[in-house]
């Protein structure tokens, strides 16, 4: 891959009609540590205002967009394809 960034970027959606959605950085897979606990339904985060957006469950919107929550707490992102040296196989 030619964008080997280290970090994630401070923002990030996976909606694609976002301006902060990054297609790059999704393909690589980004995981989530909020509150030092990992969350698999993140919508949305961000590093530097400390809050997520998680989906809440199979509840739509009447657009039939995902109804989200916004939480305040540490976001911790990481790359997944950079596993640390412990849990490299």
């Amino acid at each position: 891959m030619s964008d080997t960034t280290p970090t994630p970027p401070d923002r990030l959606s996976v909606d694609p009609r976002s301006p902060h959605y990054q297609e790059e950085a999704l393909a690589r897979g980004i995981g989530i540590i909020f509150n030092g606990t990992e969350r698999f339904n993140v919508e949305e985060y961000s590093v530097s205002e400390g809050w997520i957006r998680v989906a809440m469950a199979k509840t739509r919107d009447r657009k039939g967009n995902p109804l989200t929550m916004k939480l305040s707490g540490t976001v911790e992102p990481y790359f997944r394809d950079s596993a640390p040296e412990g849990e490299q196989a």
